[in-house]
């Protein structure tokens, strides 16, 4: 009797198929490896950075390859108090100023907090401006903290449209340009003092004007200038090693603490260290750390703003922080055409980017730096 002809069961084909597909599909889903990265963007970033070196030059390079992140002029990185990467655009170096644009108003909050711990002036009393203090004048219950939190309640327009209606365009460039504080003071008020939030660069100057007459009772425009370009030396800008800062002053030497303040990519970086280290500086306290944490800490009317300082957490109306990727703990000094100085202390680390890149169109700066700083762990508490 013949014997039967044995039968595999019908599903050994498939199975054995299964290998050949499975890396059929492998292949074709495996994504393809970055591109490698040009001399410059590794040369950029230290030996050891602390996180992995190619992570880090991908994320400084995307700042300055990117098209949507243009033109970034200067990236430096500190982590832990050392610059682990630090890269320029062409025509820029370590040796080149950039301005502040807004920057400068946290360089003014804390010139204003050492006049505060000299007893030159008090947070919570109404500031001492002549305009305002004729009687009835409701300007004369505006406080020190009320302009630091830019809730003064003056009647503002800030990048209005157009723009040369705009009233810090007005007061830098225009009918104000000479006596920039006194354009500033002569507003109304629009507002009750302290119940509403707007941004103003006039503000700023008028605390710059307030830290002047703290200072000297001259309305010499030279004076002025002198005796406060002294006092910022000497208490903050030499201790912090920021030899390259210049400060701009009006006609009426009046510091434009709001906006103008030119220095190194790496001495933004020092003052942001210092920020960091709630106002110390080589052991040295130049400022007490509760005016530093009175900077960063939510103002009533805004979330998202401090003293003179932006805090990483959102607007109101929005739902995102400005730096995805960054701890909600961090803050920054922002300025006009993506000027930033991000800073970190739960992580050590202090980001700063300089460059020129049109209002409106800072969302994917803020990205990219928030992607520098989330390649950093926070540190662990002690």
């Amino acid at each position: 009797m013949r014997a039967m002809p044995t039968r595999r069961p019908p599903f050994i084909l498939p199975l054995l198929a299964l290998p050949s597909l499975i890396a059929c599909g492998q292949q074709q889903s495996a994504p393809e490896p970055p591109p490698p990265l040009a001399e410059a963007a590794v040369n950029a970033v230290v030996q050891n950075p602390g996180v992995r070196r190619e992570a880090l030059a991908r994320a400084v390079d995307l700042l300055f390859s990117a098209p949507e992140t243009a033109e970034t002029r200067a990236v430096v990185v500190v982590h832990d108090g050392r610059i682990v990467a630090e890269r320029y655009g062409p025509g820029y170096h370590e040796n080149t100023r950039f301005v502040s644009w807004s920057m400068a108003k946290t360089v003014t909050g804390v010139l204003i907090g050492l006049l505060v711990a000299d007893g030159r002036l008090r947070l919570d009393e109404s500031v001492p401006v002549p305009a305002w203090q004729r009687p009835g004048d409701p300007r004369g219950e505006i406080t020190l903290r009320q302009l630091l939190q830019m809730r003064s309640g003056l009647r503002h327009t800030e990048a209005g449209d157009p723009v040369y209606e705009s009233d810090e365009v007005r007061m830098l460039f225009l009918d104000g340009r000479d006596a920039m504080a006194a354009h500033a003071e002569a507003q109304p008020l629009e507002a009750e003092p302290g119940r509403q939030w707007e941004y103003s660069s006039n503000t700023t100057v008028i605390l710059a004007d307030i830290a002047a007459r703290a200072l000297t009772s001259s309305t010499n425009p030279a004076e002025r200038r002198r005796v406060l370009n002294d006092y910022l030396r000497s208490r903050l800008f030499d201790p912090l090693g920021m030899k390259s800062i210049v400060p701009e002053y009006d006609a009426a030497g009046t510091l434009i603490g709001g906006s103008l303040m030119h220095a190194t990519a790496r001495d933004w970086a020092k003052f942001g260290e210092f920020l960091r280290n709630q106002g110390s500086v080589n052991g040295a306290q130049l400022v007490p750390a509760g005016w530093i944490e009175f900077m960063t800490t939510a103002n009533p009317r805004n979330p998202g703003y401090g003293a003179q300082t932006w805090l990483n957490r959102p607007q109101p109306g929005d739902k995102e922080p400005p730096f995805p990727g960054a701890p909600r703990s961090a803050f920054s000094m922002n300025g006009h055409l993506g000027q930033f100085v991000l800073v970190s202390p739960d992580q050590g680390l202090t980001v700063v980017r300089l460059g020129k890149t049109l209002d409106g169109e800072h969302e994917p700066v803020r990205q990219a730096i928030g992607k520098i700083a989330a390649l950093f762990p926070r540190k662990a508490a002690t």
